[in-house]
């Protein structure tokens, strides 16, 4: 008797849940569900509700009231939502664009397309018009589910409207699916490689590419991010992050949902510290993931004051985390945060897993059903290069189907997958990370990783923030500059630049060392990643007129303290 794509996804899942903290057993005998048809909304989450069900959200408003939804409440109303879509003229393959906030409607707009077998594009709230825009015609866009608050930036176009929350002319009300047929049937099989969700990037470094994943590659694909995670069936897990963006599918959608987990979410207008700390006491949060720039916010208030006995487990991706960091958040807790890496087009690849060791500043092992090498340029095997994922021996099913250009979808092919990630592997096994092989450079003939001098930095007490980039020199080549942003209180000074030059001095060989810095807001992508590559261009630029910034050192230029031998 063949077996049901649900049980199929179960016994995999199962497995991982049982070897949790067994990383060799895990990564040796782990494989992915074989899947010919699967639709995770209707074949996952709808048989949790009916045979399993208990509180799959949890939304806490910033005002204080909390939404909660149980497995089978979501079911029931998607099944409404999907209806009413369809009565709208959405069909099987039409592309929705989703921007909503933190809040209810989202999670069952999210199932009711699936059910559809309608593409979703998920759209960060802070896009402007003219990103918008892109998205719309790039994506070819039939319809688009909107926040009130938020309609006023799309442009006109032949494409059908439906606003959450107040009444806006000319678009639908999200609320008149309440009153839809309650009982939904699909027009047809959904097939584990039938499209499902179209990203656009964070375009750090260029225009956002387009990311196709299936209904297997992210739903089934992040088993990997529900066992970096660790996440438990029952556990109530805490994502920061923003909707829009692949980390708020890992781990505040199919990571937990697959291990039968409560996602908590904060409907905040703005990150807030201290109220995320207290909601994850007063929510008995066991689980929490959030990316760098979070922790480090985190860490500038005193942690002992909000020690739980429910909290598990920590992880942190998006951007590798500094060792300061991890440190902090330790001393304070008594949890080591656990690092991962993968991408808009993949689940977690590489990661610091349950019950695992963890070397300070190292990203972690290669996760189940990851064959991962590291290539240098040539495609040869190094101990450091490109971060590359083997496809012709076992594609692991938490890839990609391809980036979308037009009407065409470039496929992954060849022997592997290059991410344009570099990383560093030793003697065990153990990866670190480089940067992106975009942001690595060289100075005096060595080779920089940003991510290094920055780990550095920020162990200053004054550093909130740095990122380093190549400072053009007439006999270097290029030199490392720190752009920082300061912690609260601290001054931008020369003593202030001083201080940090001289730690810099201390704590970094001389090729390698900080000679150049400038006190300057760091620019970053929606999804909270540091452009470097803005910084890059500036100074660049900037060396090419001859000029500095006004908050702006040079080493040579102060007095610093002899370095100690």
């Amino acid at each position: 008797m063949a077996i049901s794509p649900t049980d199929a996804l179960m016994t995999a899942r199962d497995f991982l849940l049982a070897h949790r903290e067994d990383y060799a057993t895990a990564r040796r005998d782990f494989r992915w569900p074989q899947l010919d048809r699967f639709n995770f909304a209707l074949d996952w989450f709808d048989v949790i509700a009916r045979e399993r069900d208990r509180e799959a959200l949890r939304v806490v408003h910033q005002a204080g009231s909390v939404v909660s939804r149980r497995f089978s409440d979501l079911a029931r109303e998607s099944d409404r939502l999907a209806n009413y879509l369809r009565s709208l003229g959405v069909r099987r393959g039409d592309t929705v664009l989703l921007m909503l906030g933190n809040v209810a409607p989202l999670w069952e707009s999210i199932l009711a397309i699936a059910k559809l077998g309608a593409i979703m594009i998920p759209a960060s709230t802070l896009l402007s018009g003219d990103e918008l825009k892109d998205r719309l015609d790039r994506g070819a866009v039939r319809t688009v589910i909107a926040g009130a608050a938020y309609t006023n930036r799309f442009p006109s176009g032949a494409w059908t409207g439906v606003a959450v929350g107040a009444d806006v002319p000319g678009w639908h009300r999200f609320g008149d699916a309440a009153q839809a047929d309650a009982t939904f049937l699909a027009d047809a099989v959904t097939h584990a490689t039938d499209p499902l969700i179209l990203y656009f990037t964070s375009g750090t470094t260029s225009k956002p590419k387009l990311v196709l994943h299936s209904h297997a590659s992210y739903p089934v694909g992040h088993l990997s991010t529900m066992y970096w995670i660790g996440l438990k069936p029952g556990d109530v897990h805490l994502n920061i992050s923003s909707p829009g963006w692949a980390k708020h599918a890992w781990s505040s959608l199919f990571a937990p949902w697959l291990a039968e987990a409560t996602i908590l979410t904060l409907d905040h207008a703005r990150f807030d510290a201290v109220a995320t700390l207290d909601a994850m006491l007063q929510e008995r949060v066991t689980t929490f993931c959030a990316a760098p720039t979070v922790w480090r916010m985190l860490i500038q208030h005193d942690l002992t004051a909000w020690q739980s006995a429910h909290l598990r487990e920590l992880v942190g991706a998006g951007e590798p985390l500094n060792p300061e960091v991890i440190n902090r958040v330790r001393e304070a807790w008594g949890i080591t945060i656990r690092d991962g890496f993968g991408q808009t087009e993949s689940s977690v690849m590489i990661a610091n897993t349950p019950g695992q060791s963890v070397v300070p500043g190292a990203v972690g092992r290669p996760l189940p059903g990851f064959d991962v090498n590291l290539l240098d340029a040539e495609g040869n095997p190094a101990d450091e290069g490109e971060i590359s994922v083997r496809l012709d021996v076992a594609r692991p099913v938490g890839l990609m189907q391809g980036y979308r250009i037009g009407d065409q979808i470039q496929l992954m092919d060849g022997k592997f997958y290059r991410t344009g990630d570099v990383a560093v592997q030793d003697a065990d096994g153990v990866y670190t990370y480089v940067g992106r092989a975009d942001d690595v450079f060289k100075s005096s003939g060595y080779r920089i990783s940003p991510f290094e001098l920055e780990s550095v930095l920020i162990e200053h007490p004054m550093v909130a923030e740095a990122a380093v980039v190549p400072s053009p020199d007439p006999v270097r080549l290029a030199v490392p500059k720190a752009f920082i942003a300061l912690t609260p209180g601290s001054l931008a000074t020369a003593d202030t630049a001083r201080s940090i030059f001289a730690h810099s001095r201390k704590a970094l060989g001389a090729y390698k060392r900080i000679r150049r810095l400038e006190f300057h807001d760091l620019p970053k992508t929606i999804s909270g990643k540091i452009r470097r590559v803005a910084l890059r261009q500036l100074e660049a630029e900037r060396r090419a007129n001859d000029q500095r910034g006004a908050l702006e050192w040079v080493e040579d230029e102060l007095t610093l303290p002899e370095k100690s031998p």
